[in-house]
């Protein structure tokens, strides 16, 4: 009967310094992950604070622009509708996001809160948009945009006797802006002839389908 033949030392060495790589190579791979597992929770540990902080932050950051936002759009509610109230916004952190909310409060009873959207028919809406557009266009580096703006349709909800002050006040801005505006409106053009530089009257024509008449 035949005795067993012993495994090749050399082939057992070499398997052992195979198993004693991977034994590393996992025990290594144990501290890294334990590693992260740490720092994951010292993370968490900071989180709350961290995120107060941030929102602390957040609020400081864009508070001075917010207070200044709600003065420029403060004057130009006053300026055109001749009425004493006042933009505020609201303002907080949702999702990690900064959220403001404007409203429209009457000098003398700031307990009344205006609707934003249907305040004076719809003139506080118009008002605010067109006022947020040329903010938001003050605030980018000239270099990063072209200097211009259409505003198409901005004074729907205006009242015809307000439109002169309106496009008066835009006019203002838009030169200190050195901003060039496309207005197109539905109102009479007389009521534009006092702030725009040129005017052009478009009517239906059945033809080519609509004839463009320089008016200014």
């Amino acid at each position: 009967m035949e005795s067993p033949t012993l495994p090749d030392l050399r082939a057992v060495e070499r398997r052992l310094d195979r198993l004693s790589a991977l034994a590393e190579g996992l025990h290594n791979e144990h501290e890294r992950v334990r590693g992260h597992l740490d720092s994951a929770r010292d993370f968490l540990v900071l989180a709350p604070s961290a995120r107060d902080r941030l929102e602390e932050l957040s609020k400081a950051l864009f508070g001075k622009i917010l207070d200044e936002v709600e003065l420029n759009l403060t004057h130009a509610i006053r300026e055109i509708l001749g009425q004493d109230r006042v933009v505020v916004t609201e303002r907080e952190i949702k999702n990690n996001r900064l959220q403001i909310e404007f409203r429209i409060q009457n000098r003398g009873n700031e307990d009344e809160i205006e609707d934003i959207m249907t305040g004076q028919g719809g003139s506080v809406c118009n008002i605010l948009s067109v006022g947020l557009r040329l903010i938001a266009l003050s605030q980018l580096p000239e270099h990063q945009h072209r200097p211009f703006l259409v505003l198409d349709e901005q004074d729907c909800w205006l009242k015809p006797a307000l439109i002169p002050k309106f496009m008066q006040l835009i006019n203002e801005i838009a030169n200190k802006l050195s901003l060039q505006l496309l207005v197109i409106s539905h109102h009479p053009l007389d009521l534009f002839a006092e702030a725009a530089d040129r005017i052009f009257e478009l009517r239906p024509d059945k033809v080519h389908g609509a004839s463009v008449t320089r008016v200014k």
